[in-house]
């Protein structure tokens, strides 16, 4: 389990990139990287960290489950996701 004030601090991220999506790329059109640049930073959506559902861990996570190693293989082995098996050779 993740640290609760990173986790509420990427929440704030997200609100933050949600609420100048629009400015943001309306300057970017325009061209206006001094408008940009005077943005807060963590308005851009590269700040943002891709985080597990359940544990929010950052590390080892799989973006086509949205889960990390641990919380992916912990579900696979009970079977709740569909179309995974356990290889065998």
């Amino acid at each position: 389990m993740a640290k609760t004030s990173i986790v509420v601090r990427d929440l704030k991220r997200k609100k933050m990139i949600e609420q100048y999506a629009a400015k943001r790329i309306e300057l970017k059109e325009l061209g206006d990287y001094e408008g940009l640049a005077k943005l807060p930073r963590n308005s851009s959506r590269t700040r943002l960290t891709n985080r597990c559902v359940e544990t929010h861990r950052s590390r080892g996570y799989m973006r086509q489950f949205g889960l990390s190693r641990i919380s992916f293989r912990e579900h696979a082995s009970r079977g709740e996701i569909p179309g995974v098996t356990k290889s065998s050779w």
